[in-house]
């Protein structure tokens, strides 16, 4: 399976320009490795003041987790054209460590690691790397928990006013 810049967005809930990651280099149940080069480009919709802070690359680490949690369902469901989901959010990134102020001055396409340690229906728990492609140079790190489906989660003793 090919799986590039087309078939992220068919599968995960962002388009066009937000949509950052190139191609999948590639991918197992617990582990993906995504390609990436928008951050060069003068129209990401991430920049500010003409500047790609680094915090920016949670983005598209989100996004790699995004790709790897829709390959994953459509390996166990068997779907080729699984439907992208409505909304899905990142519920929290800790233990990030940003080792570079900007993405946008790496001249080198970002290589995106993700790495699934732990598992639950509608909840995955992720470590993130992204590194410069060639020059394997750590450009931050950190873990997220994503929620797949936000329509599953209640929000129990919300006040309803």
């Amino acid at each position: 399976m090919n799986i590039d810049r087309n078939w992220i967005a068919a599968h995960i809930p962002h388009q066009g320009s937000m949509c950052l990651l190139d191609h999948v280099a590639s991918w197992d149940q617990e582990r993906l490795l995504a390609i990436a080069d928008s951050h060069l480009r003068l129209d990401n919709p991430l920049r500010a003041h003409g500047r790609l802070g680094a915090a920016n690359g949670i983005e598209y680490a989100a996004q790699a987790m995004a790709t790897h949690s829709a390959l994953l369902a459509t390996t166990q469901e068997g779907m080729q054209d699984m439907a992208r989901p409505s909304a899905g959010f990142l519920a929290s990134v800790r233990n990030t460590v940003f080792h570079v102020a900007r993405l946008d001055d790496i001249a080198e396409a970002l290589q995106i690691e993700v790495t699934c340690t732990h598992s639950e229906p509608n909840c995955i728990l992720y470590q993130f790397a992204i590194h410069g492609r060639d020059s394997k140079k750590l450009l931050l790190n950190g873990r997220a928990t994503i929620i797949i489906d936000a329509s599953l989660v209640t929000n129990k003793g919300a006040n309803p006013s």
